[in-house]
C-alpha cells in the first residue's frame, strides 16, 4: 500500500446530530468501519486528507487505529446535497489479496467512423478484483467503429486479475448515426398553419357582414 493512503483515525466517543456537527466543524468526518465479523468501529477522520483521497473511485485507506494498521475500502460516501460537504463515510474492512466486488467506471477512447456517434450505455461495470489492486477504470476503444457496432460487457478487455460480475450481454457502447431533424422545415410548416388559421378567422367576419 502507498503511504499516501495512511490516515490517522480517532475513536469516536460522542454520537447524534449535534456531535456530528461538532466533529465536522473541527475539520473531521465521522465514519464507521465494519466487516469480517468485527464489531463496527466508530471513528473520526481528517476531512481534508480524506476528501482528497476519496476523489478516486473505490479508494482504499490504510487506517491507523490506536497504532494498528487496518485496510478499509470506502463503501459509501454521504454528502450534504446542497453544500457537498462529506457528512459520513461507510468503510468496509479488507485484507491484502482479498477479492472484492466494485463498480469500475468505463472510459471511452477514440473516435468512431465519420458521421457516427458512440453512446455509452453502461457507465460502470461490476468487477471482482483484489482489494489492494482496484483499477481506476476500464478502457473501451471506439476508434473507427462503424454504424451498428455494439460493444457488450463480455467484449471489454479487463485489467489483469479482474473478473466480470456484470451480465456479459449488458450493452456498454452503441455506435449509430444520429437522426437528422430539419427544424427549419418543421418551423416553416407550423408558421404556415398558423397563418392559414388566422386568415380564415379574418375572412369569416367579412363574409358575415356581407350576408347581413
Amino acid at each position: 500500500m502507498d503511504d499516501d493512503n495512511k490516515v490517522i483515525a480517532e475513536a469516536r466517543e460522542s454520537f447524534g446530530k449535534g456531535a456530528a456537527r461538532k466533529i465536522r466543524a473541527a475539520g473531521k468526518i465521522p465514519a464507521v468501519v465494519y466487516g469480517h465479523g468485527t464489531e463496527p468501529q466508530h471513528v473520526t477522520l481528517p476531512a481534508h486528507q480524506v476528501g482528497l483521497l476519496i476523489r478516486k473511485a473505490n479508494a482504499v485507506l490504510d487506517l491507523q487505529i490506536g497504532g494498528k494498521s487496518q485496510l478499509v475500502l470506502v463503501k459509501d460516501v454521504q454528502k450534504d446535497p446542497v453544500h457537498q460537504i462529506i457528512e459520513h463515510l461507510d468503510l468496509i474492512v479488507v485484507k491484502k489479496g482479498e477479492k472484492v466486488q466494485v463498480e469500475i467506471p468505463v472510459h471511452v477512447e477514440g473516435e468512431p467512423a465519420p458521421g457516427t456517434i458512440a453512446d455509452l450505455d453502461s457507465h460502470t461495470l461490476l468487477l471482482e478484483v483484489e482489494a489492494t489492486h482496484i483499477p481506476e477504470n476500464v478502457v473501451v476503444s471506439v476508434e473507427g467503429l462503424e454504424e451498428g457496432t455494439q460493444i457488450h460487457a463480455k467484449d471489454v478487455e479487463l485489467p489483469k486479475g479482474a473478473a466480470l460480475v456484470t451480465d456479459g450481454d449488458a450493452l456498454v457502447v452503441n455506435v449509430h448515426t444520429p437522426q437528422k431533424v430539419d427544424l427549419g422545415e418543421e418551423a416553416a410548416e407550423a408558421a404556415e398553419g398558423v397563418e392559414g388559421v388566422e386568415g380564415e378567422a379574418a375572412e369569416a367576419p367579412a363574409e358575415e357582414a356581407a350576408a347581413e
